[in-house]
């Protein structure tokens, strides 16, 4: 048995979602019009449409968010959406919303947010035996973990993020902008507190640490794990990045794309899950685009550092150090700077500074600012000025293989193809001619037109001619079977389309927790039902619904700040005990910390507005 293995990139709009396909995604996943996690990034019916069709020519599939907890009254309006992206095409649903389950849903493959905290084997095998085909694990998942939950389900599929933006805490279970400003990440409308600056203190009001972005992680990078989470059961890759711009889209989708089919190649029972090949105009490199500094986060357990307290910022590539000054330019040692490129250093009081390249002079670059910068100051591009002009070019064509068998008869001439999946189309044309006087040159023109796809998004891989010493034929001829052939097969693949169609029915599988809290994020009556129905109390309503929130843990995280500072107690060599309650401090808030050694979480509960 073959496995299909998918790249799944994020899309904020249309276009780049098909930017996306072009440069080797096998999915995408995109906003609803409402109610998706990323409220800004909501897309129109018609832009998910045009998305869908593109998409689907390639057999790659569109699964759209819509991903938030909801009212009563929301829940109406959500199902004629739902229904509405079905009819467009859409091959998945991904949902937070248990209150959904209990809606006439058409039948669309359901999948599980990552924002429903699938962090355990006993919560993914619920969702399977309650009927989502895939659910989306949580980041902090090691390896281990995930061949866990893999060993402990059958078929439900396993999606995993490889790269992008981590959320500090696990997603659906931070509350921590909706407690400050009243704008819940369960809604879509996350205002980043994880990326505001924090003084930290200990029990006895000392200052450990100040102005600080002791909440804010680096990016994931999980490029050269791929073998590892295969083998632990994920079929899924996915990027994040529903708000990112188009050419980090490209970018990070065409070096996710060579890293998963030079896995490929060498395993002979995986296999890409979408048709075509990418040709590309430039060569990736995530170090080259927007990140935070990278980090592999949980996967091979806790141990390595993952924030980046110093900033908040993206720092991008590192470059090296400065090898030598002058009164209006530096030297670095190796590098491919040009005019306009931007770049940044740490202050001697490890803030982000930056400052752009206006002109290169040989071996001496000139900034347009000389201010702290010396020998020895480690230099990091966070805007690369030629892979952005390259980006926002044309930069990849995707091209499906395709086979041709041309034959010449008494009367009439007969082109059929067949394309990577099997389908076959066929032309046929009367045509009145002599034998040509010339048949290595006859020959020749046959090829030389059968094969010239033109902006098709087919490429000729083999091409076979009979008689071997064929008539002489007009261009025009040949260019006329070649087009009637290729857009009968675009019909045909649009026609053959394998579209899963999945009914969705309620049973009463037991809920793997016997009481829920405010943490479980049951915003409406349907969602409670849901619940009930199997076999768990609801002693709370989401956080958003709360009156009273004192007291109330508004994050729960596997980062650990003691383990960032050098301060876990289990680890730490020398020096006395830092003296507990930790609390984290802004301008307006206070935090106490709380620690499960155990499991390995840190958990923030607000004491004050």
């Amino acid at each position: 048995m073959v496995t299909p293995l998918e790249l799944l990139s994020p899309a904020g709009n249309a276009d780049i979602g098909i930017a996306a396909i072009d440069h080797g995604a096998d999915a995408i996943y995109i906003g609803a019009p409402k109610f998706s996690a990323r409220a800004d990034a909501g897309v129109s019916v018609a832009d998910i449409a045009r998305l869908i069709r593109h998409a689907h020519l390639y057999y790659a599939k569109v699964y759209v968010a819509l991903n938030t907890i909801m009212t009563d009254r929301e829940l109406a309006e959500s199902l004629d959406i739902i229904r509405a992206v079905y009819q467009l095409g859409a091959d998945g649903l991904i949902i937070q919303d248990a209150g959904l389950l209990e809606l006439d849903l058409p039948p669309i493959p359901l999948i599980a947010s990552t924002q429903m905290h699938n962090n355990t084997a006993e919560k993914v095998r619920f969702l399977e035996a309650v009927g989502f085909q895939r659910v989306i694990l949580a980041r902090e998942l090691t390896i281990s973990e995930i061949a866990d939950i893999r060993r402990n389900t059958s078929k439900i599929e396993l999606e995993a993020f490889v790269h992008g933006a981590l959320c500090v805490s696990y997603s659906g279970q931070c509350y921590m902008s909706q407690a400050v400003v009243g704008r819940s990440g369960n809604r879509g409308v996350c205002a980043q507190p994880c990326r505001s600056h924090y003084t930290l203190i200990d029990g006895d009001g000392n200052v450990i640490q100040k102005n600080k972005f002791l909440l804010s992680l680096k990016d994931l990078n999980l490029m050269n794990r791929i073998p590892d989470l295969v083998a632990a059961g994920v079929t899924s890759f996915k990027i994040e990045g529903r708000y990112k711009g188009i050419e980090y889209v490209k970018n990070v989708t065409a070096a996710y794309r060579q890293a998963i089919d030079q896995f490929i190649s060498g395993h002979s029972d995986y296999r890409k899950s979408s048709s075509g090949v990418s040709a590309l105009t430039f060569s990736p490199d995530p170090d080259r685009t927007f990140n935070r500094g990278y980090t592999q986060y949980f996967i091979s357990g806790p141990g390595e550092k993952v924030a980046s307290i110093d900033t908040q910022k993206a720092i991008g590539q590192y470059l090296g150090e400065i090898t030598g000054v002058g009164k209006d330019f530096f030297r670095i040692a190796r590098h491919d700077l040009q005019n306009g490129d931007g770049l940044c250093f740490f202050t001697k009081n490890n803030d982000l500074a930056g400052f752009r390249v206006d002109r290169m002079a040989k071996e001496k670059i000139y900034p347009n600012s000389m201010n702290g910068l010396e020998i020895g100051t480690s230099l990091y591009r966070n805007h690369d000025m030629a892979l952005a002009r390259i980006l926002k070019k044309s930069s990849s064509e995707r091209r499906i293989a395709v086979e041709m068998d041309f034959r010449q008869e008494d009367t009439l001439i007969r082109l059929m193809v067949r394309d990577e999946e099997g389908n076959e189309a066929e032309t046929v044309k009367a045509v009145l001619f002599e034998p040509s006087r010339n048949p290595s040159r006859a020959r020749e023109q046959i090829e030389k037109h059968l094969t010239s796809t033109g902006n098709t998004p087919y490429q000729t891989a083999r091409l076979t001619i009979q008689p071997k010493e064929p008539g002489f034929l007009p261009a025009s001829t040949l260019n006329g079977i070649r087009r009637d052939v290729l857009e009968e097969l675009t019909v045909i693949r649009r026609e053959t389309y394998p579209r899963q169609n999945i009914t969705f029915t309620p049973n009463d599988a037991p809920y793997p927790v016997n009481k829920l809290d405010f943490h479980a994020n049951v915003f409406n009556a349907l969602a409670r039902k849901f619940y009930e129905r199997h076999g768990a109390t609801v002693t709370e309503p989401a956080f958003e619904a709360l009156s009273d929130t004192t007291g109330k843990t508004v994050m729960t995280t596997r980062y650990c700040i003691r383990h960032q500072l050098d301060m876990c107690p289990k680890a730490q060599r020398s020096g006395p005990p830092v003296k507990e309650p930790l609390r984290l401090r802004d301008a307006h808030h206070t935090y106490r910390l709380e620690f499960d050694c155990r499991q390995c979480n840190m958990f923030l509960i607000m004491e004050s507005n």
